[in-house]
């Protein structure tokens, strides 16, 4: 898969799908950008990809006109030097100079993936890393790029690490993951912006000369901007044209830049925000990046995501759970909030369990005082009030029921009327001589410090190890916004977003390495940090608090552009709608969070028999559907950004099954005739369509589609009285293929 030419220096990353090729230039030696996109043949020399004319510019060599690096397309890219672009890396020297110069030194190739110590990566054995050493011309330092393609993917994954092995302290300003320059062709970007209970909303816009980026500045990766972007052309759809997908697996601080020169040359970049940061790489030291994944798509962007969520699936989730069905779960927060009692849960518990939920959640309200959000935070012992039999007694009860039990924390949180926040004050994130701000009446535990995260996890330990508990859903309710940590000294403070974020990290992996069968569910006040970073360890995300359905449509269509839908938490809630006072019906609702990982939000014992009833058969559909809906190939087909109407399809691998939704926010009068061509299902086959006796092939599925006007033909009388659809009209299609 990797092609090395040692007369060229050359080297091209292929498989059956991708080619990614750079090469070392001979005069400067610094590694040039060659390709990345459709697989191309390995050549004697890909020399012929060489773009070098004279331009006006500063030149490295006397009497050379084509030795600019601001010309050149390159996978380090370095400030100063003749590039006047953002650097990918920049590097402060002990006199307080920045200008570095990288140099090839050397490579090798490491047989497979393994995700590094302390960070979240990718992982296979069957892939191959390719690592490319450079020496800085100005001290002992060193980078090293790692490459790493896997056989069945259309993706490189990229990452660096800087090597200290000098006395001398160094202070890395920007260290991001990877720089890739392409040509431009007059490329759309992409990427998912929002806000709490409006996340992931799909943005698409044309590249203009300049910068543009998303980033967060938060200390998680945040409700704003999704740590992804993606480049197409003008004519690529969902279906047909070229794609690229760049994703960080990183949950802090990210930058996501593209930078477009007035030669059409194009530079992507990603990593670790470079603003408040300042990393002392110290003596004998080194630093790694977050890893980079990159995708290339010639299929539309439903070729691009389905990359990504097998992708993910099979080399980012923790394989425990990467094909491993999920509990269909009730969670007692929109039911209960604070005020609820053992008796009361049981209550909720037991209906659940009879129709058909197999884990049930106790979210917020459960330890210390907490009765509203004013505090508690950091004291998980259990309101013996509310729990007088404790977590321990009441995961038995809920057991006894036949249903797995799981709990809530907000474990990198503290509230001022804690033990813990009177013993040590001096673990909040913020400088105690000035003003330290309060998000949802708490504050942030400095995760940087390790005795706090060993802290944390004690307390957690003391009550995961207490009772059966398979199942934890961790929040995350506010920002770091006045970062200083009483645990860094004073040269440190620029590494504390980061150290932070690997605090946290820390302690999935502590939980994890103890409760290796954990199911944890991530959750920042919703999807304030869905990333590819916390799914790592978790492999499913809270992806909004907001439950509505309608919402929930643009919701779960832009975290699908790279997320597998059994990452993405989706719930059946009550209404009217907790966040927007709608009032979808109960068909509607279900058959959107049909398409995620399914659970239920509302008290199930003020439900009607005939609602119960519904939701019983909402469930059974789910679980009868569940490996078809997780396994399968998802296809976005109408954009509900673009529409008042919202259709996705999911088809096996095999294509002898397909479920199609169709969704109407609103109802139209005297409607246009409609049609919705399918995709991806097998042209030379035929199917059964909800179990009627007309078979229809693959092919005029998706050259004709389903037809949605109905056949009056000497039936007037049934038109005039049917019953209309109207609003939040939602309708399922089961496809099996027939022999």
């Amino acid at each position: 898969m990797i092609h090395i030419n040692g007369r060229t220096n050359e080297f091209h990353l292929q498989n059956e799908k991708i080619s990614y090729v750079f090469r070392v230039m001979e005069q400067l030696e610094v590694l040039e950008q060659l390709y990345f996109g459709s697989r191309i043949p390995v050549y004697e020399t890909h020399d012929f990809l060489i773009e070098r004319e004279i331009r006006p510019s500063n030149n490295q060599l006397a009497e050379d006109h084509t030795t600019s690096l601001e010309h050149i397309k390159q996978e380090l890219g370095i400030y100063g030097t003749t590039d006047f672009r953002y650097p990918m890396l920049r590097i402060r020297y002990e006199n307080g100079d920045r200008i570095s110069q990288f140099t090839y030194a050397g490579y090798r190739i490491v047989k497979g993936k393994k995700s590094s110590v302390g960070l979240p990566g990718t992982f296979g054995e069957e892939g191959e890393t390719l690592i490319i050493t450079l020496q800085d011309a100005y001290s002992l330092l060193q980078v090293e790029l790692f490459y790493t393609i896997f056989p069945d993917s259309a993706v490189v994954t990229r990452q660096m690490k800087v090597l200290n092995p000098s006395s001398i302290t160094y202070e890395l300003l920007d260290c991001l993951s990877f720089n890739l320059d392409l040509p431009n062709q007059n490329y759309d970007w992409l990427h998912l912006d929002g806000a709490w209970a409006r996340e992931t909303q799909l943005s698409r816009t044309p590249l203009n000369y300049g910068v543009q980026e998303v980033s967060s500045t938060r200390g998680a990766s945040s409700h704003v901007h999704n740590p992804f972007l993606a480049l197409c052309t003008k004519e690529t759809t969902e279906h047909q044209g070229e794609a690229y997908g760049f994703s960080l697996i990183y949950s802090g601080n990210f930058l996501a830049r593209i930078q477009v020169d007035t030669y059409d040359m194009l530079r992507v970049q990603m990593g670790i925000n470079p603003f408040e940061f300042c990393w002392q790489l110290t003596g004998q030291s080194e630093f790694l990046t977050p890893e980079a994944v990159l995708v290339y798509s010639d299929t539309g962007l439903n070729g691009m995501s389905q990359t990504f969520h097998e992708f993910f699936t099979e080399h980012l989730i923790n394989p425990h759970w990467a094909h491993k069905r999920r509990p269909v779960l009730i969670n007692n927060w929109e039911a209960t909030y604070f005020d609820f009692s053992s008796e009361k849960l049981l209550q909720i518990a037991e209906k659940a369990a009879e129709i058909g939920v197999e884990l049930f959640v106790l979210d917020d309200g459960w330890f210390g005082q907490r009765n509203s959000d004013k505090g508690s935070l950091g004291d998980w012992s259990v309101q013996k009030e509310k729990l007088p039999e404790g977590i321990a007694g009441l995961a038995q009860k809920i057991n006894g029921l036949g249903l797995e039990f799981g709990l809530w924390f907000e474990p990198e949180m503290i509230s001022r009327d804690t033990p813990l926040y009177q013993a040590h004050p001096e673990w909040v994130i913020g400088n105690p001589e000035k003003n330290i701000s309060h998000g949802r009446n708490q504050y942030v535990l400095d995760f940087s410090n390790p005795q706090v995260v060993e802290e944390i996890f004690r307390q957690m330990d003391e009550i995961l190890s207490c009772g059966r508990i398979s199942y934890l859903k961790w929040d995350m309710n506010r920002y770091i916004s006045e970062p200083f940590s009483n645990y860094l000294g004073e040269q440190a403070q620029g590494g504390l977003f980061h150290r932070y974020i690997l605090g946290v990290y820390a302690l999935y992996e502590k939980l994890l390495a103890k409760y290796p069968a954990l199911l944890i569910e991530s959750c920042a006040g919703g999807g304030g940090r869905f990333d590819p970073g916390l799914l790592y360890y978790a492999p499913q995300t809270w992806s909004s608090d907001d439950t509505d359905g309608v919402e929930r449509l643009k919701i779960q269509y832009g975290a699908s552009m790279l997320y597998p839908l059994s990452s993405i938490g989706g719930h059946l809630s009550a209404v009217p709608n907790h966040q927007v006072g709608r009032s979808p019906g109960l068909d509607f609702r279900s058959d959107v969070a049909l398409f995620s990982t399914y659970g239920l939000e509302l008290d199930v014992t003020q439900l009607t028999p005939e609602e119960l009833g519904k939701v019983k058969d909402a469930i059974q559909t789910f679980k009868l559907r569940q490996d078809l809906i997780h396994e399968g190939k998802f296809y976005r087909l109408i954009s509900p950004f673009e529409k008042t109407n919202c259709s996705w399809m999911v088809v096996s691998k095999d294509q002898k099954q397909a479920l199609v939704a169709d969704y109407q926010v609103l109802g139209k009068p005297n409607p246009a005739y409609r049609r919705l061509k399918l995709v991806g299902l097998n042209p030379q086959a035929f199917y059964q369509i909800n179990e009627s006796e007309t078979l229809r092939s693959g092919k005029d599925l998706e050259r004709i589609g389903l037809i949605f006007g109905g056949n009056y033909i000497k039936r007037a009388q049934d038109y005039w009285s049917r019953e209309l659809p109207g609003d939040y009209h939602s309708q399922l299609y089961y496809l099996e293929q027939q022999a």
